[in-house]
């Protein structure tokens, strides 16, 4: 009896010490393992710079607010699946997670699935001086979000320093990537694929204030009226840190590949955004809008495109090649190098200003054209630089 007694009471002193350890390990910035939402809520609340809360294969719910959690540059909290081959779920509710006032946080290998509202939103919690610094999204798959009307997968509002990384979009409302004053950011290696039955409008948009995001090596498939948007038509009161009289500005769209979309690109009320080295397997109607949502006065027009260097694979549905707005500099936009392939005639793009150095009519012999592991069989010379393959880092 005195054995039994002296080993429970060995087991509920190790069992308290154990428990203690963690507790300070998260505190002091180490790791720890969760299993459930009141576990993840607890270990949030303490996180240290340098922490990792890993999150044990289940799923855990929905509506997570996730307010002033701060890691280092040097030190980020990570939040991460334990096993990344069984990642943890959020679902269902209004949205997964949302970030509010957060600095250097890194979520990883999670799945978030039939949000109503957005699926995960990031924000500045409205303190448009100070934005959100050092948010990292990498191997996110996000699903089935709205289905329709303004309903995003991923909205990020006042974020510098961001990345989005290796993440999977499928089923959207509004857009899969929704930006309000983000810069300094990069979105590459990600999956967009649009699924019936939801609206989709944009794939990625850029808007109220942004600038300087580079948008690299992506595929869309059937993602939005508009695959990437370069602006929109911000209300005046949401632009971080206030307006500048551009929407988007100096945004860089390289070595993606797009198959289908009413218009794979639109530059929006934007300043000098680039798109070069892309792959457009058949647009639906435009290959690229030029548009002002913003007034002129409060706004610049609409101005300083480059499309330069990119693959374009049409056929009879477009018959307006680049559909221009009122109130735009079309005059301003560059257009070099280009290669344009009619699979179903002879018919050369119009353009608003003269290419320089075009090529036409040359069959790429694309094959496996709609998937992410597109090739391009053709061996001539005059291709060797343009599209998506050709890209370098």
């Amino acid at each position: 009896m005195i054995c039994r007694r002296l080993l429970a009471t060995t087991i509920r002193t190790s069992s308290y010490a154990v428990a203690l350890i963690v507790w300070q390990s998260a505190a002091l910035g180490g790791a720890i393992t969760v299993r459930d939402a009141q576990g993840l809520r607890s270990a949030l609340s303490r996180a240290q710079p340098g922490a990792t809360i890993l999150l044990a294969p289940g799923h855990y719910g929905n509506g997570f607010q996730v307010e002033r959690v701060n890691g280092r540059k040097d030190r980020p909290i990570v939040i991460a699946a334990a096993d990344k081959q069984s990642p943890a779920v959020f679902e269902g509710g209004k949205q997964a997670l949302h970030f509010v006032d957060c600095n250097f946080v890194t979520l990883r290998h999670v799945r978030v699935v039939g949000c109503a509202l957005n699926g995960i939103n990031a924000d500045d919690g409205v303190s448009f001086e100070t934005p959100s610094r050092g948010m990292v999204f990498e191997n996110v798959t996000i699903k089935d979000i709205g289905p329709k009307g303004n309903h995003d997968a991923l909205k990020l509002s006042g974020l510098r320093d961001f990345v989005v990384r290796n993440c999977v979009f499928s089923g959207w409302g509004g857009s899969a990537i929704d930006m309000v004053g983000c810069q300094n950011g990069i979105i590459e290696n990600c999956q967009f694929i649009g699924k019936e039955g939801f609206s989709q409008s944009n794939g990625i948009q850029a808007k109220g204030g942004s600038e300087q995001i580079l948008i690299r090596r992506n595929f869309f498939r059937y993602a939005g009226q508009r695959a990437v948007n370069f602006g929109g038509s911000t209300g005046l009161a949401y632009f971080r840190p206030k307006p500048q009289g551009y929407e988007a500005k100096d945004i860089e769209v390289v070595g993606n590949h797009f198959v289908s979309s009413m218009a794979p690109v639109a530059y929006v009320t934007s300043i000098n955004c680039r798109v070069c080295w892309n792959t457009f397997v058949y647009p639906e109607k435009w290959v690229m809008r030029i548009l002002q949502e913003q007034p002129i006065g409060q706004f610049q027009p609409c101005q300083q495109g480059v499309f330069e260097s990119n693959l374009i694979v049409f056929d009879r549905r477009v018959q307006v090649f680049v559909n221009v707005g009122p109130n735009t500099r079309p005059e301003t936009f560059s257009f070099r190098r280009n290669a344009w392939y009619s699979s179903d005639g002879n018919r050369l793009p119009s353009l608003p200003t003269a290419e320089i150095n075009g090529v036409y009519q040359v069959d790429p012999m694309l094959e496996n054209a709609d998937t992410p592991d597109a090739k391009m069989r053709s061996k001539d010379q005059r291709l060797s630089e343009v599209g998506a393959h050709a890209f370098e880092m």
